[in-house]
């Protein structure tokens, strides 16, 4: 396949060389930030007590990931990069034009869509790093607006994650393609 013209698409070289195939495309930094992510807040969601001290050592590592994320979206592999795969307007409204149509383009790296998703996933991962280590300060403890925007950030997180995986189940159906299996392996078909 060529390019798609909505940037990042099928282009013809290799992200890392092609095996049996598949190229790589999920890089060991990228597929590390997602599933600790993952584990992070399913942890925190529904397995330790909010405020303690496990919650707070979950809440740190998945705000380290983030940083080592948002550092390598600058400087990481290609699929990596914040350069390829933020959509401008105009490619984010051709994107979901054909996405309606059904007749949306297969990408390696992230869709225009998905992009949006992932760069409001990590704004809200941000905030609610903030606002749980600012509810362990003194300044803050105990005030309300923090501990509200804390939970709603969270809850908003929880939300999106399932539209996301949603949005993931559907292209692996639509594209056929384990998008899952290549967040695990960082592996997609050719």
């Amino acid at each position: 396949m060529t390019g798609t013209g909505i940037g990042g698409g099928m282009a013809g070289g290799t992200a890392g060389g092609t095996r049996h195939g598949s190229v790589m495309v999920w890089d060991p930094v990228v597929r590390l930030f997602h599933w600790v992510v993952v584990a992070g807040c399913v942890a925190n969601l529904f397995i330790v007590e909010d405020g303690g001290q496990a919650h707070e050592i979950i809440g740190y590592a998945v705000a380290a990931v983030l940083a080592v994320r948002i550092a390598w979206g600058f400087v990481g592999t290609r699929y990596a990069r914040f350069s390829d795969f933020v959509p401008t307007p105009a490619r984010l409204v051709r994107y979901v034009s054909l996405l309606l149509r059904r007749r949306e383009p297969r990408r390696f790296g992230h869709n225009p869509a998905a992009a949006v998703m992932m760069i409001t996933l990590m704004v809200l991962l941000a905030a609610v790093s903030v606002t749980g280590w600012m509810a362990t300060l003194d300044a803050f403890w105990g005030v309300e607006w923090v501990e509200e925007l804390h939970e709603g950030t969270a809850d908003a997180i929880f939300w999106l994650a399932l539209i996301h995986a949603s949005a993931a189940i559907y292209e692996s159906v639509r594209h056929r393609e384990n998008l899952i299996g290549a967040m695990v392996t960082g592996r997609k078909r050719v």
